[in-house]
């Protein structure tokens, strides 16, 4: 099951990032029981059970929201991740729209600092 959200947003970046700067490095892999992307080693797109979700500034996210969009949250009783918002299937389904969306979000990310390597050791 994990594989086909792999699988499924593998198809879903290959259609939304044609425009992306091909110097920026966009890597999918496992996630929460789905998939996520990175763009430059910063998480910027989930497709988990909880939905397709973005992570964006608060103004994009309320724009998104009056479209329908929710907070993600990706367990029932779990935190809501503050700058991510679950897109409705009406943006999610459209790969046109949602390319805008997904630039807006890679854009957004590279803004932030990238996250530190996970030390190994004990």
């Amino acid at each position: 099951m994990v594989d086909t959200y792999l699988q499924a947003l593998e198809i879903l970046l290959k259609k939304t990032t044609e425009n992306v700067d091909r110097k920026i490095d966009i890597d999918a892999r496992h996630f929460f029981g789905g998939a996520a992307a990175y763009a430059d080693g910063r998480i910027f797109i989930s497709l988990t059970p909880a939905g397709l979700a973005l992570k964006l500034p608060e103004e994009h996210r309320a724009v998104l929201r009056d479209q329908g969009a929710t907070p993600l949250r990706y367990f029932p009783k779990a935190p809501i991740k503050k700058d991510y918002v679950v897109l409705p299937e009406t943006i999610a389904e459209d790969s046109a729209a949602l390319a805008g969306w997904v630039e807006k979000s890679i854009g957004y990310v590279l803004t932030l600092p990238k996250p530190r390597p996970k030390s190994g050791g004990r």
